[in-house]
């Protein structure tokens, strides 16, 4: 009776079951069709936040901009350049150095694009819910004090990526099982302890952003960034919700790419819920304004009209006023009061 032997986790018997082979060592590459995909991806939606970064810094003195409180857009929208180019390093063979990067970048990232989610959320919470603001609330609103909820949660997000790296960090291993012939390389996450502590800690920053953004559902329909942002925290939690059952159930490299997936998708929400319908009113109003160029003036400009073409919607509270034009050339505007600017009635 001949004596059967098992191959080392390294190798695997060949078909005729009597040597064994040297398995292939495998990883997410960018040359996997899979990782080009990804990448691309990655690439395109990049490109795309640098392109409405780019359009808001433009028009950066235009109402629209000014209203929807122009530093905490230019933030977001930072951060989530900072989301899309991080998941590049999910790709690639991965190293002690990236295993590392790809959590604490991950965390970090989506911990500013999401309290800055939630510092946009309270203000306009505050601005429409405060009926009778007295001189301490207006000072705390006109100040951006919301603002400072960005630096307090990315500094907590930060001390728990630091005890992560601290005391079990990532590092990198080896999968021999998962597909047969091929060892994958990958980031184990050390402590999954503190992995879930990452991931707990941004769903709670989301969930608090939605429950504040669905109670201001009921704002004047004229002024909806309240609900753009229910949409957007929504999509987010939908995404990781979904995730965290399937990241248990798959293995290799396909565990590699639902996390690439899932921090684009997450990301993708983020950006169209929020920014898109931005970008529509700018671009159809710089439409609007370039077919007025070649306007005369007495034609553009008469008595009843504001001097302005193309206004976006306005809203008002009882201490909060706002009107939105967009200028016509030759055409002098009224000033403008933007979110920064609070009266007392």
């Amino acid at each position: 009776m001949e004596e059967c032997m098992k191959c080392p986790d390294h190798q695997y018997a060949n078909a005729q079951h009597n040597h064994c082979l040297q398995k292939d060592v495998t990883f997410l590459a960018y040359g996997d069709p899979l990782g080009k995909a990804l990448a691309g991806t990655a690439l395109s939606l990049t490109f795309l936040t640098v392109l409405i970064l780019g359009l808001f810094v433009k028009h950066r003195n235009t109402a629209i901009v000014k209203a929807h409180n122009r530093a905490l857009s230019y933030i977001l929208l930072t951060s989530l350049l900072s989301c899309f180019l991080c998941s590049l390093l999910f790709i690639g063979r991965p190293d002690q150095a990236t295993c590392v990067l790809r959590q604490t970048t991950f965390g970090i990232a989506f911990t500013v694009a999401i309290s800055t989610v939630l510092a946009k959320t309270i203000t306009v919470v505050l601005a429409f819910k405060i009926t009778a603001p007295g001189r301490r609330m207006r000072q705390v609103l006109v100040s951006g004090a919301p603002n400072s909820i960005i630096p307090i949660c990315s500094l907590i997000q930060l001390t728990l990526c630091g005890i992560w790296m601290g005391t079990n960090p990532p590092y990198i291993d080896t999968d021999a099982h998962s597909e047969h012939g091929h060892v994958i390389i990958v980031c184990n996450k050390g402590s999954l302890t503190a992995f879930y502590c990452v991931l707990g800690y941004l769903g709670s920053l989301a969930l608090g952003s939605f429950t504040l953004a669905f109670l201001a559902r009921n704002l004047p329909d004229t002024f909806n960034e309240a609900k753009f942002l229910t949409f957007s925290m929504l999509v987010f939690c939908s995404v990781w919700v979904t995730f965290l059952p399937v990241y248990h159930s798959t293995q290799g490299k396909v565990t590699v790419a639902m996390e690439v997936f899932s921090i684009l998708a997450s990301g993708v929400g983020l950006l169209g819920c929020i920014f898109a319908p931005k970008c529509y009113i700018i671009l159809s109003n710089c439409w609007q304004a370039r077919l007025q160029t070649s306007t005369p003036e007495d034609a553009s400009c008469p008595a009843k009209q504001t001097g302005c073409r193309g206004a976006t919607p306005s809203f008002s509270a009882s201490f909060l006023k706002y009107e939105s034009y967009w200028p016509v050339p030759g055409c002098p505007c009224p000033k403008v009061q933007s979110q920064d600017e609070y009266v007392e009635e």
